[in-house]
């Protein structure tokens, strides 16, 4: 027998999917710094930002809560988490522990095909440039980023291990997003990447972990050292 769902179902249904739709965008928004730190989050304004209802609203933001980029304030609603010198070195070292875990694992445990979606992820980033002409972030290549580093930890074989490394890599783009529009240096980023790969694919998991290791300790240092503009975003005025 075929069971319908209720006109209810059918409405928490729709509800759920719009609230995830939502959340998506507004994670956009937040990590690229197009939100930024400290903003009040009227419901009116983002209601009319993101065209949608009041119920799909809460329930993605009480999602970004739960995943640090949004904090939930009593009888005041809800704001952009701030951005602070101590919470970067805190997510550097996580970021950094994870990583490296997640490397190890997917060298030791990748197959042919791990080896070639790493390849592959890699001439996708290679291929674009790091900056538009303007000086910003490019969107896609920050995708792009994203995929590469995803692609290197996929083979761990751990969910758990990769949904928190997920959560601090959004975590830390929203800070290397926001770095970016004060401050501008010489780097090689591609050389790193590249070097990261070489070593997942000669399976040499000692030089990957420290490569990794290094990469992510050097775009902290980059962040710690840029215009103190960025630390002063989280004013609540």
């Amino acid at each position: 027998m075929t069971i319908f769902p209720t006109k209810l179902q059918q409405e928490e249904i729709q509800t759920r999917t719009l609230a995830s739709d939502v959340r998506e965008r507004l994670r956009a928004d937040i990590v690229s710094g197009m939100l930024k730190p400290g903003l009040r989050l009227r419901f009116e304004e983002l209601r009319a930002r993101y065209d949608v209802g009041l119920s799909p609203l809460r329930e993605a933001l009480f999602r970004l809560v739960s995943e640090g980029l949004v904090i939930s304030e009593d009888h005041r609603g809800f704001r952009v988490a701030p951005v602070s010198r101590m919470k970067l070195m805190d997510i550097s070292f996580m970021r950094k522990e994870l990583e490296s875990m997640a490397l190890k694992l997917s060298i030791e445990r990748g197959d042919i095909a791990w080896e070639s979606a790493v390849l592959a992820s890699f001439h996708q980033l290679s291929s674009i440039s790091t900056n538009n002409n303007n000086g910003s972030l490019d969107l896609e290549w920050g995708r792009r980023h994203k995929a590469f580093h995803f692609t290197l930890a996929s083979a761990c074989g751990s969910d758990w291990l990769l949904q928190f490394r997920e959560t601090l890599a959004d975590q830390w783009a929203r800070y290397s997003n926001l770095c970016i529009q004060f401050t501008r240096y010489e780097r090689d980023v591609l050389a790193e990447h590249r070097e990261i790969m070489e070593a997942a694919l000669a399976r040499d998991a000692p030089a990957g972990v420290y490569l990794i290791g290094r990469h992510i300790s050097r775009s902290t240092q980059i962040v710690l050292d840029s215009d103190a503009t960025l630390f002063a975003l989280d004013d609540p005025n």
